[in-house]
């Protein structure tokens, strides 16, 4: 089976939940109010995938406009993972924290150099050894994806009312376990 995510149907679940231009909501948002378990069981994932993605595009759409045009999600992870600790990791390290070989590390790594989001240095501790760390510009790139962070989620506030969002949030802390914020989601999304 392809790890392959059909943006058509997704679009076509997440467009079928929304309120309509007269605040009405769609056949299967009115089953799930009325009846609980009513709705397809793959409705869901495909919603928090739908609005993960969003904010996602949403970021590096920003993110463009803010002088970073050429930042891919696949990056964010690379340069938190990087960054991860106090010092600079090699590439080994990169991949373990991102749940990728050391050859995709590597890769990602040297375009991240070539964007200058990040630089190899010499492992003061290993001369055969590089280490990989964050320069001024991969710095900014993840303060300014917090600060757009931060942003979105009021827009969102703005949208369903902090409550709301409040309980989403609350909920999905209820229902995912402590440990799922690890960076190696490229590497689970990844067939």
């Amino acid at each position: 089976m392809d790890n392959v995510v059909d943006e058509k149907k997704v679009k076509q679940v997440v467009d079928s939940g929304k309120r309509g231009e007269q605040g009405q909501r769609g056949e299967r948002g009115r089953q799930g109010e009325q009846g609980r378990g009513r709705t397809p069981g793959f409705e869901l994932p495909l919603l928090l995938f739908a609005g993960f993605r969003t904010l996602i595009d949403e970021l590096h759409a920003e993110l463009a406009r803010q002088g970073h045009p050429d930042m891919r999600p696949a990056h964010g992870f690379a340069l938190q993972a990087i960054g991860f600790g106090p010092e600079a990791a090699s590439t080994s390290e990169v991949g373990r924290r991102l749940g990728v070989s050391k050859q995709a590390a590597g890769k990602t790594v040297d375009r991240l150099v070539e964007l200058g989001y990040a630089e190899r240095a010499d492992d003061p501790a290993d001369a055969r050894r590089k280490l990989v760390r964050l320069t001024a510009r991969g710095h900014d790139a993840l303060a300014r994806s917090a600060a757009i962070f931060d942003e979105l989620r009021a827009d969102w506030a703005t949208a369903l009312g902090e409550r709301r969002l409040g309980q989403l949030e609350d909920a999905l802390r209820e229902v995912t376990p402590a440990e799922s914020f690890g960076l190696d989601a490229s590497a689970w999304l990844r067939a």
